[in-house]
């Protein structure tokens, strides 16, 4: 066998990622869509988020939805970062950009869960926006159901009430 041959031979773990790829790749779009509300912005997100589970695979393997519905909020954050800067520095010079009316009640609901403790923003974005079973985030995170209720109920009041004090001080 020869060396070129042994590249074209998948291993048994590529097959396994190449299984659950559309499923993996569409939890990840989901995820990003929900923070982005962009179909374009959503489908890089979900393309790099794949490509870091590829080369994170022989550890995450076991149980990558969770870590894939991880990868991808934190990617759309970034991106929703960056839009921001951006959006910030075309206010400056007059020449806003009226696309989307609602990227800043994103921009809001993100920041709020950014400011949740970090097991309850595990599990709101997990429960919420990668619209995980109780027992799939109790899994992905290691703990148990009824912790993984109690972060998200916790989670949902705290998320009420950062909201409406933005409303307030807004």
């Amino acid at each position: 066998m020869t060396a070129i041959d042994q590249h074209e031979q998948p291993r048994a773990a590529d097959t396994d990622y190449v299984t659950l790829f559309p499923v993996l790749w569409q939890k990840a779009y989901v995820v990003a869509y929900r923070v982005l509300g962009s179909r374009a912005g959503a489908e890089d997100v979900a393309q790099e988020t794949m490509a870091r589970a590829y080369s994170w695979w022989s550890r995450i393997a076991k149980s990558p939805q969770g870590w894939v519905a991880k990868v991808a909020y934190g990617l759309a954050i970034d991106t929703v970062r960056r839009q921001k800067t951006a959006r910030e520095a075309l206010v400056e010079t007059a020449e806003v950009d009226e696309r989307d009316p609602r990227i800043e009640d994103r921009m809001d609901l993100m920041a709020a869960i950014e400011r949740l403790p970090r097991r309850q923003r595990q599990v709101v974005v997990l429960r919420y926006l990668a619209d995980q079973s109780e027992i799939d985030t109790a899994n992905a995170l290691g703990l148990r159901v009824t912790t993984v209720r109690r972060h998200a109920t916790r989670g949902l009041a705290s998320l009420g009430g950062h909201l409406v004090r933005d409303l307030q001080e807004g």
